[in-house]
């Protein structure tokens, strides 16, 4: 019984200290990032880490200087995982190669050709040089012996070969 007296007073106190400091804290984080509705998810954040750590303050009137560091704190680390976003994506743009329509009809002639193969030459082309399979795991998977695999992509490629002279002539 004492527990849920307890419980109560904690949740009446955890209220009453959001509602005298949700407008600050809200009007805080939208300062920081200029935004309502993140705004709101890093006020409603900071009040969650806050009221997990609400028993373990020693002067509860510390509480809104807390909270607001707790806002910031979050931003900060919002801000530096963009960052590394950002970075790691431009890394990736970096090693993609610039694609021209050229490539493209390529490409598309590529496929084409592919299509046209039979399945199992198709197949061994596949995941050799698309899935990048080693000969032993591709001959695994079609359940031949590697020297059978090796005979389909040989196959696969001169008749690929003649397509695209073929469509290129």
């Amino acid at each position: 019984m004492a527990e849920r007296t307890s419980e109560r007073s904690a949740m009446g106190a955890l209220e009453e200290i959001y509602v005298r400091n949700a407008a600050g804290a809200l009007r805080l984080a939208y300062f920081l990032t200029g935004d309502r509705e993140q705004a709101e998810d890093l006020t409603q954040e900071a009040f969650v880490r806050v009221a997990g750590r609400f028993r373990h303050l020693r002067e509860p009137d510390d509480l809104p200087a807390y909270l607001r560091r707790t806002i910031v704190n979050l931003f900060t680390s919002q801000l530096r995982h963009k960052r590394i976003e950002r970075e790691w994506l431009r890394r990736q743009s970096l090693r993609q190669p610039i694609t021209t329509e050229v490539e493209v009809a390529m490409r598309d002639d590529l496929w084409d050709a592919m299509a046209l193969l039979p399945d199992r030459q198709r197949a061994a082309v596949v995941l050799r040089y698309y899935e990048d399979l080693s000969e032993e795991d591709a001959a695994q998977v079609l359940r031949c012996s590697v020297g059978a695999l090796n005979q389909l992509v040989v196959r696969a490629k001169s008749a690929l070969r003649q397509h695209i002279k073929r469509e290129g002539a």
